[in-house]
């Protein structure tokens, strides 16, 4: 096992994010490092998914890259325990065209995911855009705050509470929550919402945005049972009390 920065010129500069790839394949993970470094990112690596997890809960990362397939503890499990304690992005990275793992992976809160093999280029630019959207709403939108109902909602420190109890959300989450209360009765569009939460625009067959809002609704019904996200069937989804 091998955990630490790739190399060590890539650790320098404190205003480079900071990225986790999670990855047994050693053979990838050096050239990912590589291109990532020479992209101007922090790169640390860990080879298997408990160490991963130890690491990326550490509070040093700005994301996550995560394979599904690992020994020990696959990426899927590593997810689950990194969402147990953390709303760090984490783009999954899975075997091309399957869609279980990709499916699973948004449910159980990924941000995004690249199926293998896959272009560096792509794998950066998504990186990019889940960092972008993370750091967008806080700075764009910063002295805004939200209430409906119980549900109170303070963007400039990402904290979302029911009543007096927090909700933990996932970054994708979270930015879809400020997007559907920003526009209030207005139904927001899947386009839109892929653009504005995921970064990219939304394919016909995928189901990224439907799958986050799922689990956002999940976890507002939980907490704040007068606060729901409406379907608008063929438009997009709008959020309200007592939907």
């Amino acid at each position: 096992m091998t955990v630490g920065p790739h190399h060590a010129v890539s650790m320098t500069h404190p205003q480079e994010p900071r990225v986790l790839v999670v990855d047994d394949d050693s053979d990838l993970t050096v050239m990912l490092s590589d291109y990532l470094g020479a992209e101007g990112f922090q790169v640390a690596v860990a080879h298997d998914g408990e160490t991963g997890v130890s690491l990326a809960l550490s509070g040093d990362y700005d994301a996550v890259i995560l394979d599904v397939m690992m020994p020990r503890l696959s990426g899927t499990e590593a997810l689950r325990r990194i969402r147990t304690n953390s709303s760090i992005p984490v783009i999954m990275l899975t075997a091309k065209g399957d869609d279980i793992d990709r499916v699973i992976g948004l449910e159980l809160g990924a941000d995004d995911y690249v199926p293998k093999p896959y272009f560096p280029r792509e794998l950066v630019a998504r990186l990019r855009a889940v960092l972008r959207r993370r750091l967008t709403i806080g700075s764009i939108e910063a002295a805004t705050s939200f209430q409906l109902g119980s549900l109170s909602v303070e963007v400039p420190t990402r904290r979302v509470l029911a009543g007096t109890q927090p909700i933990e959300l996932t970054a994708s989450e979270f930015n879809l929550l400020v997007v559907l209360l920003r526009a209030g009765d207005h139904v927001t569009t899947k386009d839109e919402l892929s653009l504005r939460v995921l970064g990219r625009n939304r394919a016909s067959y995928d189901r990224s945005v439907d799958v986050h809002v799922s689990n956002l609704r999940q976890k507002l019904a939980e907490a704040v049972p007068d606060i729901g996200i409406e379907t608008v069937r063929g438009v997009g989804y709008r959020i309200g009390s007592g939907r």
